[in-house]
């Protein structure tokens, strides 16, 4: 049995272990979550490495990507140096092709994303390849990346603007401790209320809402019309919670195991581990093929009518 474990710096309330058969090789998927401490993760990945299949990094990234340029995360490269042995994956490998096909998908096969679409993305330096189709696809897009990380009430219209932007901030802004870019820990179960209620029309205005669900989820506010979620991975409470706030439709791009969604980490991780070939041999042309073999498809739940 091949074992691929995702730590996170994520909460523990959301550690899950699953077994499963995926063309022909039993796994067991587990994720351990380290309630934002740094220490402990790091102390986990040593005492995992050599140990299991492959390793999946949560709850931080090892790269942001603008265009063709690639930064890498300080945090997240202390966290991939802890490991010697064990392949170890990020998700932004995946990420990157798997989120572009999620948007084809649903052009293609539903009628959940017709051209003129608004759409709020709370992030898109974390998603630049869903960025890119989305706006491809001719949606009307707002990059919300000032607004909630930084609180500037500026929204981005552009993916080249976007680019532009993000070339001027993250060489700066990836030397800063990771809890300071994206929610850790019990942050990752409490929204950030100010946030909410000054920047939450920006939701109001979107058909669409996509991106990360940890920030989806933190400068939500109540009192939605229906609109469409895509993000990456929930649980049948996070479900539940954006029922109540007024979701009308959900899509992850990442397969269900036991009644939740892994993140793409976890998934890149067990692709490693059927291809059999070091991360940075993968290609794109890879993860499709792959994500063909293992007749991957995003999940599209609804959760309530539009009025």
């Amino acid at each position: 049995m091949k074992k691929v474990v995702s730590v996170s710096l994520g909460s523990s309330r959301r550690d899950h272990r699953v077994n499963t058969v995926l063309l022909g090789t039993e796994f067991e998927i587990s994720r351990r979550g380290t309630d934002g401490d740094f220490e402990r993760a790091l102390a986990i990945l040593r005492e995992l490495d050599g140990n299991v299949d492959a390793i999946g990094l949560g709850g931080i990234d090892l790269y942001l990507y603008a265009g063709r340029t690639r930064y890498t995360v300080n945090d997240g490269l202390k966290l991939l140096e802890a490991v010697k042995k064990t392949p170890v994956v990020d998700g932004s490998g995946l990420k990157n092709t798997l989120e572009r096909e999620t948007a084809y998908y649903l052009r293609k096969h539903t009628g959940l994303l017709p051209p003129g679409s608004k759409v709020l993305m709370v992030s898109a330096v974390d998603r630049f390849g869903m960025a890119e189709a989305l706006a491809e696809l001719g949606c009307d897009m707002t990059f919300g990346d000032l607004i909630f990380a930084a609180g500037i009430p500026y929204p981005i219209k552009t993916v080249e603007e976007l680019e532009e932007i993000a070339h001027k901030t993250l060489p700066e802004m990836v030397k800063l401790p990771f809890h300071m870019l994206y929610p850790t820990g019990k942050k990752q179960d409490t929204q950030d209320e100010k946030k909410v209620e000054k920047f939450g029309h920006y939701y109001h205005q979107a058909d669409v809402i996509a991106g990360d669900y940890h920030l989806v989820r933190r400068y939500m506010p109540g009192g939605l019309k229906g609109q469409l979620v895509i993000t990456n991975t929930t649980t049948r409470e996070d479900v539940e919670f954006l029922r109540e706030k007024g979701v009308g439709w959900l899509v992850t791009t990442t397969p269900e195991y036991d009644g939740r969604s892994f993140g793409t980490n976890v998934i890149e991780a067990v692709m490693v581990v059927l291809l059999g070939k070091s991360w940075e041999d993968i290609t794109p042309e890879d993860y499709l093929e792959m994500m063909d073999r293992l007749e991957m498809k995003p999940r599209v739940q609804e959760l309530g009518r539009r009025p």
